[in-house]
């Protein structure tokens, strides 16, 4: 068929998809990088483990629904698989960027999330026997290298350390995870999955939220932090991001995190006055870089 024979409709639809897709990488990259402002804002208040709990139920309630229309293909089986991966995707990695989030600005939370595709390839690479070429070998090298760079940092003389540090072990539970469940949990929808691991990391995370739940009040704008971070930057951005991969692939919507930390680092700026270090914008920059070249394919 020619051009000229293609029905309008499909012109329109094919032109709304060039536009559309990128708008949505850039929006699903905002909202990722804001959960490191709703962190900053909310971690002294509530306390790593209720902030977390609470993060989860509201992002668990938002994808239930996906869950239930998938409950016809989930055996007994996966139910502690889910659990267990609901700790490594979500209750463990969530605790670490709350616990980084009360002792270092936001940013760097949000840089340190970079790593997350390193970390999956050299998981693949150990323990899975995946190739990693070259180009992955060197990127790999040079993120960890960002990370040094990152937490050798201070921010208003405090040492960031711990924070990035936290950060990077944050990253590694994601990448970990993406393995397991590849390998584990690939013959459940991907919906149903996420849905899934929230509700196991929410079950095991609610004794320890109980246990060291604040005594005092929580402000307002704490709480209005923390159901943003669980309605928004959880429960609709996993489905946001899982429909971005039944309609791109994953490789083309993982780029959403290269925007990661462009937005952390900026809205942290905007509503919270934490500046951009030279230590940070370096350590970004390398991290970035280093995950676009593992990323890019040999020509």
């Amino acid at each position: 068929m020619s051009a000229a024979d293609t029905p309008v409709e499909s012109i329109v639809s094919a032109a709304e998809r060039d536009w559309r897709t990128p708008a949505e990488l850039v929006a699903l990259g905002a909202i990722w990088g804001g959960s490191f402002l709703f962190m900053r804002v909310a971690a002294k208040d509530f306390g790593p483990f209720p902030m977390v709990a609470t993060r989860l139920l509201f992002g668990s309630v938002i994808l239930l629904p996906l869950l239930l229309r998938a409950r016809k293909t989930i055996r007994p089986a996966h139910l502690w698989k889910m659990l267990v991966l609901g700790a490594l995707s979500a209750a463990i990695p969530f605790t670490l960027f709350a616990w980084g989030a009360e002792r270092a600005p936001a940013g760097i939370g949000a840089i340190a999330n970079s790593m997350t595709v390193l970390f999956a390839a050299l998981v693949a690479f150990i323990g899975f026997g995946e190739k990693i070429g070259t180009r992955k070998a060197i990127a790999l090298v040079a993120g960890f290298v960002g990370v040094v760079v990152l937490a050798s940092g201070r921010t208003a003389g405090e040492n960031v350390a711990p924070a990035a540090l936290a950060g990077a072990a944050a990253s590694f539970c994601y990448g970990l995870a993406a393995n397991l469940i590849k390998k584990y949990l690939s013959d459940i929808a991907p919906t149903a999955v996420a849905a899934g691991c929230l509700l196991g990391a929410t079950i095991l995370m609610a004794p320890l939220a109980l246990l060291t739940w604040p005594d005092a009040p929580i402000p307002a704008k704490s709480w209005m932090a923390v159901i943003a971070l669980g309605v928004l930057c959880t429960g609709l951005a996993y489905a946001f991001y899982f429909r971005l991969i039944q309609r791109i692939g994953a490789s083309r919507a993982a780029t959403s995190t290269y925007l990661v930390p462009l937005f952390g680092v900026g809205w942290a700026w905007m509503f919270l006055g934490e500046a951009l270090t030279p230590t940070m914008a370096l350590a970004g920059a390398i991290i970035l870089g280093s995950v676009i070249l593992s990323q890019k394919r040999s020509v």
